[in-house]
């Protein structure tokens, strides 16, 4: 009789082995799926792995890169401020056609918003800075042959290219903001708009070096500011092209921090159609996009029209690039201590104190007689101030209220194309205003839309009352 040899498991423990495995993988797939939808929290996303230190480590490496990119920048930007409307009250023969220069600026600043906003939402952060960067460039050797040719046509056609500089710059702000913690959001963009005062100041003194540089070569004086600006933007693009590495918003994306561009499949909304339903669902959005636009048209209108204001009372270019420089200071020198007001008190509170200080930057400029005084210096600073405040209060706002399932670059791209937009119209009617009634007009009827300022940050401080414009709970 033969022994029984041992036998495999029976039906029941088969059934118990089976029931665990399926188990564990239940559990394993939970994880995951907890993973992907927990973002930063987890950092694994798409077989990419970026936890928390690492996303850091991007950060910063991203924020002074694009603190010494906006120091070339700025100074290739600003160096031509105080000789824009000289150059096109010169090259055509009318100072009612000399702010049409900023103005083509300005617009070209907004048109540029959007295609740059589009190019770094499907190619990153790096591609559209340095693209925005080269086409300024391109556009201050424009503004180069203009004075040499004495061609207005051909200036204003280099100036739209030139505001692609500022859209960049823009721009960058945002990208400060693609790895930010929300509760540091608003001091590092501050941080990168700081960064401008530097080039910013130096630049429109500098103005005064330039004509000797242009004399040297051979071309008129007032062609120097446009091509040391040239080299010093080049210098910004190869900057970011070189260390811009890897990519904010590519590791945002990969982290899960922002949405991924998605390519259009049928039925699905436009870009543009997805920015005016956000306008019309947020009403948050809708009040950093006014607070952005409103205070930017002051600051602009005003500021642009300064030179010639100062010109008339006999002040030379040196003064006049010392004014501007002030002005400038104020708009970005003390950025980290704004946006540390607006991680600590809301965006809200610091877009209000904006109308203020615009208000009295306004009556000092209006009662300020021609060439420079204490008074119109002071303004220009404060100008500068309020629109700092205003600035960094809204483009924060913007950001927390935009969702991150919602496509962050088209809606930035379309606030700073409404922004400058409205200020190329402000500095266009501007200049017709000061050869018309004159500055002190321009000065008081800025102050209009300075007080719009003040209903943005009241519809943005309701909307934060129900709740609805933070969106850092889905992080």
């Amino acid at each position: 009789m033969r022994t029984p040899g041992p036998t495999g498991p029976g039906p029941g423990e088969r059934a118990g082995r089976v029931g665990r495995f399926l188990g564990a993988v239940s559990a394993s797939v939970a994880r995951e799926g907890a993973a992907l939808g927990s973002g930063m929290a987890a950092g694994v996303v798409g077989g990419l792995r970026w936890p928390p230190e690492r996303v850091a480590a991007v950060q910063r490496r991203t924020i002074w890169t694009l603190v010494g990119a906006q120091v070339l920048a700025g100074l290739g930007l600003t160096i031509g401020i105080a000789a824009v409307s000289l150059l096109a009250r010169d090259v055509s023969g009318s100072e009612s056609l000399a702010g049409l220069a900023q103005t083509s600026q300005v617009l070209g600043a907004g048109l540029a918003s959007w295609w740059l906003a589009q190019l770094m939402g499907s190619r990153g952060r790096r591609l559209g800075l340095v693209a925005g960067y080269a086409v300024g460039a391109l556009g201050g050797v424009l503004c180069v042959v203009a004075a040499a040719l004495s061609s207005f046509v051909v200036l204003l056609v280099g100036t739209l290219l030139l505001g692609t500089v500022t859209a960049a710059n823009a721009q960058s702000r945002y990208a400060a903001t693609d790895l930010a913690v929300p509760s540091r959001r608003a001091r590092d963009l501050s941080l990168v708009v700081w960064a401008t005062t530097v080039g910013a100041v130096v630049g429109p003194n500098l103005s005064g070096v330039g004509p000797s540089v242009a004399r040297a070569l051979g071309l008129p004086p007032l062609a120097g500011p446009y091509l040391l600006g040239a080299l010093a933007t080049v210098a910004a693009g190869v900057l970011v092209a070189t260390r811009l590495r890897p990519d904010s918003l590519h590791v945002a994306q990969e982290a899960a921090l922002v949405a991924r561009r998605r390519d259009r499949v049928a039925g699905e909304p436009s870009s543009v159609r997805r920015v005016v339903g956000l306008l019309q669902r947020l009403p948050a959005v809708r009040a950093a996009v006014a607070g952005l636009a409103l205070a930017h048209a002051v600051m602009v209108s005003v500021m642009v029209m300064t030179p010639l204001h100062m010109d008339h009372g006999g002040a030379g270019l040196r003064v006049i690039g010392l004014v501007i420089s002030l002005h400038v200071l104020g708009m970005f020198a003390f950025s980290p201590l704004v946006g540390a007001a607006v991680d600590r008190v809301g965006a809200a509170t610091v877009m209000a104190a904006a109308t203020p200080v615009l208000l009295v930057s306004l009556l000092l400029c209006g009662v300020a007689p021609e060439g420079s005084s204490p008074g119109l210096t002071l303004g220009l600073f404060l100008l500068g101030l309020g629109w700092s405040f205003a600035t960094i209060a809204a483009s924060t706002l913007l950001t927390a209220a935009t969702p991150p399932d919602e496509s962050r670059t088209d809606v930035q791209g379309a606030a700073d194309l409404l922004m400058n937009l409205g200020a190329a119209v402000a500095a266009a009617l501007g200049g017709v205003v000061v050869d018309v009634l004159g500055f002190p007009a321009l000065a008081f009827g800025a102050a209009f839309l300075a007080c719009g300022v003040a209903t943005a940050a009241e519809v943005a401080r309701r909307a934060a009352r129900h709740g609805v414009e933070e969106t850092d709970a889905a992080w």
